[in-house]
């Protein structure tokens, strides 16, 4: 939920929230409407929901769930070939919303995707800035490799299916790249991407190459095709092309496929599981949702993904979701108040609009703090979220052990300061988040020990987890504390599988 006006009302010290001005402190009962975005390098599609959420004592639960608008899944739209086209892009978000029936000022909170290819693109900043005039509602996401497979995971059901005691296999089959996560008693051990997609190679309706990415060229000269665009294509050839991506993927599964054909490889290199599941755009065509003729190669992907998977005599297990696994609800949310110690630095920083939040696993339970490890955690945390560069501020979450002592306040800092040494390079501010009251130590350590020379917001009393998204508002003067939203993406639980574009208050304090 985007928190529009975090200032406390004049007359009864209320914190409203959206352009409906609701209080969370108040009311017993919220109404949002959420949107979930996915711009992939083969599709686009939106959804949008309504959520009805109780107060539960401290927080919000959701009560009830409705799927106002599913829209038709488009063709990502492109520009010679190359840039996705952010002015089609437009066009069709105008039709969805008019034909949905909810204007985009109705919208609470929800959540832009960009995945496979489209990340790639030259204009791939653009095109989330497209809902820029919404930012304090929506979460703009990249999702580069790692965090692609891990949503299509969860988003496909695979993790779920994994806790009854199978070692499941996603298969998340895209328009550019293919995802393979190995999921077992909930978790994912290993991950790996292969150049390999339906939309690779792509024909109009001559059925001429119209558009034909790199790997679509490098699987054609291997195979001995003559392959450019303007070329006619054949069935057989695209049998063919289809075959060889086929191979690869499966190449990969056994832990012998050629390294020029992935994209990453990440704990482990061979695939051992019990059963697949499906997802992905392709996904549509093998598990028979449809038969349309896009003009790729995802029909032919599929019945060669279906005749190894028959070989291989393993079943297919029902999956949550097929072409809409990786959107995977707009964002759930809830409002959080920070504690009775806060320290920020200078106070016109704020407020910070979606932050992402990591949560090192540094152990911090002994009398000695290693900096080093500090340091190397927060590193590993963001090389798995592919959160490595410098173009954003990152929160860190900090569950904190033990003694305030200046010898372990002045460890743990030093080697978070070192884990995002870049982002503080860069001009960002460091955004240290407490599950207890030692934010406002810690902030202070900081600034009167010259650890860090940029801003410093360090607040406590938060619950959060890898990932979420918060906004920071404005210090609240009659009371000193700081009120937080945070906003995450939605995975299904064990019980319910969230529709996309879906809200949920998960935690309180």
């Amino acid at each position: 939920m985007a928190a529009r006006d975090l200032s406390p009302d004049e007359t009864g010290g209320r914190i409203f929230f959206s352009g409906a001005e609701r209080s969370l402190v108040e009311e017993d009962t919220i109404s949002l409407i959420s949107a979930g975005v996915d711009i992939g390098s083969a599709t686009t599609h939106l959804v949008l929901s309504r959520i009805e959420l109780e107060r539960l004592d401290t927080r919000y639960v959701v009560s009830e769930r409705e799927v106002l608008y599913q829209s038709p899944i488009h063709l990502t739209p492109y520009v010679s070939g190359e840039d996705i086209s952010t002015a089609a892009l437009r066009r069709i978000f105008d039709g969805i919303f008019e034909e949905s029936g909810v204007a985009r000022e109705q919208i609470d909170t929800g959540a832009l995707i960009l995945t496979g290819v489209a990340v790639r693109r030259r204009n791939a900043r653009a095109i989330a800035e497209m809902f820029a005039r919404d930012a304090g509602k929506f979460v703009a996401v990249s999702a580069g490799d790692r965090l692609e497979s891990l949503l299509a995971a969860h988003g496909s059901g695979a993790l779920r299916a994994s806790e009854t005691g199978r070692c499941t296999l996603n298969i998340d089959i895209g328009g550019g790249t293919t995802k393979l996560s190995l999921c077992r008693n909930g978790r994912v051990e290993g991950m790996s991407v292969v150049e390999a997609g339906a939309r690779l190679v792509v024909t109009d309706a001559a059925g001429q190459v119209e558009r034909l990415e790199d790997y679509g060229a490098r699987y054609a000269r291997d195979l001995g095709l003559p392959l450019a665009l303007g070329a006619p294509l054949s069935a057989d050839a695209k049998r063919a092309l289809a075959a060889a991506m086929a191979d690869r993927i499966f190449d990969a599964v056994a832990g012998r496929c050629p390294p020029e054909f992935l994209r990453l490889t990440e704990g482990r290199t061979r695939f051992d599981h019990t059963g697949f599941v499906i997802s992905g755009g392709v996904s549509e065509f093998l598990h028979r949702r449809t038969s349309a003729d896009f003009g790729d190669l995802g029909p032919d992907l599929a019945a060669a993904i279906m005749e190894r998977i028959t070989l291989s005599g393993l079943p297919v297990l029902p999956g949550a979701e097929g072409i809409r696994a990786t959107v995977l609800g707009a964002s759930q949310q809830t409002v959080q108040m920070s504690g009775s110690t806060v320290f920020i630095d200078p106070l016109e920083k704020l407020p910070l609009r979606n932050v992402v939040n990591i949560r090192p696993r540094f152990d911090i339970s002994g009398e000695e703090i290693d900096p080093a490890a500090v340091a190397a955690s927060v590193r590993d945390i963001r090389r798995t979220f592919d959160l490595l560069g410098d173009a954003q501020s990152l929160a860190v979450s900090i569950d904190w052990q033990g003694s305030a002592t200046y010898a372990r306040l002045d460890a743990l800092s030093r080697g978070i300061i070192a884990g995002l040494e870049d982002i503080l390079h860069a001009g960002h501010p460091l955004v240290m988040l407490c599950d207890s009251d030692v934010g406002g130590l810690l902030g202070m350590h900081c600034r009167e020990n010259d650890l860090c020379a940029n801003a410093v917001v360090s607040v406590d009393g938060l619950d959060l987890a890898d990932f979420d998204f918060v906004d920071i508002g404005e210090v609240l003067h009659a009371t000193g504390s700081v009120p937080v939203v945070v906003k995450s993406l939605v995975f299904p639980s064990e019980n319910a599988l969230p529709e996309k574009g879906d809200a949920c208050v998960r935690r309180g304090t």
